[in-house]
């Protein structure tokens, strides 16, 4: 009998993978500073608690290390309107993604490229510390918005508090096809706070699943292979 197994997206995707390895930015990351309201950029923070931990460092399969393990698969947003494709073995740091969105009967491919991984201890407004870990993604040519969104999990060491965070600047892009301009101009800011709102949901229910033993976490070996590449690739950097 033949086999019938569907191949994973990223397989089925390798094209257009390959065809935005190249790719570059459709705006300029190095000019952040100038994207503002008034200068006609959408700034957006969003942000939800997460299960709250022991206060001082991240517990091991606590809700912060839980919120790494979602954001590195990419499994948050709602996938029936975004759906990241990327080979599961690929590092996170400059990593291409190409987005599948849909909105009605249209399947939109977008390209974006990681621009940045964070991984630091920060002082809050308030002189507290806290541990931040996340990442940043920006839009490449032919993406019908440009712009960049970041996404991070929080823990503040001296309260135990655990927060997800979702900050993003972002503009319409150039859209060539008429219709589909003015489809994004009616329905494009209600499409990212959908979005943004629905991918904070999932967020907690998908950290509640791990913390609380109803989903399965990574093995040991894979999380520790995790955290060496990425410090490997900060010792380059240094």
């Amino acid at each position: 009998m033949a086999n019938t197994t569907t191949p994973p997206l990223w397989e089925q995707q390798q094209a257009r993978l390959a065809a935005y390895q190249d790719a570059k930015y459709n705006f300029d990351p190095e000019r952040s500073n100038e994207y503002t309201a008034e200068s006609g950029w959408r700034i957006d923070d969003y942000q939800t608690e997460l299960l709250a931990e022991q206060p001082g460092p991240p517990e091991e399969h606590g809700s912060w290390q839980a919120a790494q393990v979602v954001l590195r698969r990419y499994s948050f947003p709602p996938p029936d309107l975004i759906t990241g494709i990327f080979p599961p073995d690929s590092e996170l740091d400059h990593r291409i993604m190409v987005l599948r969105a849909q909105f009605l009967f249209f399947t939109f491919w977008f390209g974006v490229r990681i621009g940045g991984v964070t991984n630091e201890q920060r002082t809050t407004n308030d002189g507290q510390q806290e541990q931040v870990w996340g990442y940043n993604y920006r839009t490449l040519e032919g993406h019908f918005e440009r712009g960049e969104i970041e996404f991070t999990v929080h823990k503040n060491l001296t309260t135990g508090q655990v927060v997800f965070h979702v900050h993003a600047y972002s503009q319409l892009g150039s859209i060539r096809n008429p219709f589909y301009w003015i489809g994004f101009r009616l329905f494009g800011r209600m499409l990212q706070r959908r979005f943004a709102q629905e991918s904070l949901k999932r967020m907690r229910k998908q950290v509640d699943d791990l913390v609380n033993g109803n989903e399965p976490w990574p093995t040991a070996s894979q999380i520790a292979a995790s955290q060496q590449d990425e410090k490997n690739r900060s010792d380059r950097k240094d």
